[in-house]
């Protein structure tokens, strides 16, 4: 496929000139990527989640050693439950960044890395996370074109802005119903794992052979249950595991063989190709279950049992908490202003962790320059606050909930939700095609066609 950078395919609009008094080589030295910085955040992250597991393992063991009731480890599981899903909202971050090509600098590493480190533990792939992410930046807040509003739709979770405190409470209390959260994750799984969906970077010319998703969701679902249910069946370890090895090696074989076309075509191109990143998929996938599987069949733990109890579970509840929250905070109640289309969130460091992970409380200067790593845009922020229209229209929070701050008038994080914070004025609608800066574009012409309609359309629901 003959790909180039988005910058050379998209034609030139109407675009705002750059943040006035900022040297252009300021910028540009902020979008500096390398090799190694974002290893110790990934550490970091995987170390939190080993620590959890084995704090919860061992909080377990001491609780039956003593004698105590087993329902004492049910404070226990929650709490490792809440632990988890936050640190499966911190790999989230972490494809995020990838997505973005600057988890690292090298294309293949970057795309590597996110997969197999971030992305492929919660089930979503850096390039389709990518084709409904990259939208999202280029049409923010376009009910018509930006796919956290077609997910929205889909899942229910988004809420009528601008709300009262009442409405926000209700919004908060819907938000723990566990089959909402369920609802939610299934609707993240086809944007973000699958690619399907209501999506302006999918191509619905070019949707590919149904057996290739078809197949990519049986491995994961249903391998699963024949596994555990061989194990349930006491079968030997050499049945179980050459099951498991001829299963994994026929899909192998099938996404290595069939024609290219028969994977979906998105309207940005895959960093490594479609048929690299089905078989890595489940090559991760299979390194899981068959680990999970041994770890059983040697008699050393209930291994998919906690699998299920910390990672699952977590996945399908806390999870989509922090990251259902982080869209409303992110977004919700705002305009396609170019300043005013999300905010900057002074927060805690846990609030941080599970809710704003990887430079996601800087957002605004994220969506105004997206090439820039997430370490450095706190950076950008105090670099833009030169900028007088910067410095006068962008929401900084300050604080989780209440009045605004009376000494610098920043109003809360939530407190952005109210009716006492919608926009007063509508700024014009920004689209932002830098996004694609460093993307390989297939198909520039529908893109730049899209990006024209947006800039034309009216705004819409916040």
């Amino acid at each position: 496929m003959d790909t180039a950078s988005g910058a050379a395919l998209l034609p030139p609009l109407d675009k705002p000139s750059r943040p006035s008094r900022i040297a252009p080589a300021e910028l540009e030295a902020l979008k500096l990527r390398d090799n190694s910085t974002n290893w110790s955040y990934l550490a970091f992250n995987w170390l939190v989640i080993a620590t959890t597991l084995a704090g919860a393992l061992w909080a377990e063991q001491a609780i039956l050693a003593g004698g105590y009731s087993g329902w004492i480890i049910a404070p226990v599981a929650i709490v490792t439950i809440v632990v988890m899903g936050a640190s499966q909202h911190q790999l989230g971050g972490a494809i995020h960044e990838g997505t973005h090509y600057q988890l690292f600098a090298n294309r293949t590493l970057n795309e590597a890395a996110s997969d197999w480190l971030a992305g492929f533990p919660i089930y979503t792939s850096t390039h389709h996370y990518r084709l409904h992410h990259l939208p999202h930046h280029q049409f923010v807040n376009d009910p018509e074109r930006d796919p956290i509003f077609a997910q929205a739709e889909e899942s229910g979770h988004w809420l009528d802005f601008p709300l009262t405190h009442v409405e926000l409470v209700k919004g908060l209390m819907r938000l723990l119903w566990v089959p909402n959260l369920v609802r939610y994750t299934i609707a993240r799984a086809r944007y973000s794992a699958l690619g399907l969906g209501k999506n302006p970077y999918g191509n619905p010319d070019k949707t590919g052979h149904p057996t290739v998703q078809a197949l990519g969701i049986l491995f994961a679902i249903v391998l699963p249950a024949v596994l555990i249910g061989m194990l349930l069946a006491e079968l030997s370890a050499a049945v179980v595991m050459g099951v498991f090895f001829v299963i994994w090696a026929a899909a192998a074989v099938f996404y290595a063989t069939i024609p290219e076309d028969w994977f979906p075509q998105g309207r940005v191109a895959p960093v490594l190709s479609h048929r690299v990143g089905a078989i890595s998929r489940i090559s991760f996938m299979a390194v899981v279950y068959g680990t999970l599987t041994a770890i059983d069949l040697g008699g050393y733990g209930k291994a998919w049992m906690y699998y299920g109890l910390y990672w699952i579970v977590p996945l399908f509840t806390t999870f989509p908490v922090f990251m259902i929250l982080r869209e409303w905070l992110q977004h919700g109640n705002a305009d396609r202003g170019r300043y005013t289309n999300t905010r900057v969130f002074l927060t805690g460091p846990l609030f941080r962790y599970a809710v704003m992970p990887w430079g996601m409380d800087y957002h605004l200067p994220h969506h105004l320059m997206a090439s820039v790593p997430h370490y450095r845009l706190k950076e950008l922020h105090r670099l833009l606050q030169r900028d007088p229209e910067y410095a006068a229209k962008a929401v900084v929070v300050e604080g989780l909930y209440g009045a605004a701050n009376p000494a610098t008038g920043r109003p809360t994080t939530f407190g952005t939700l109210l009716v006492d914070h919608a926009p007063k004025t509508r700024e014009a609608v920004h689209v932002d095609d830098d996004v694609l800066e460093r993307a390989d574009v297939a198909d520039g012409a529908t893109i730049a066609q899209l990006s024209r309609l947006s800039s034309r359309a009216e705004d819409g629901p916040h």
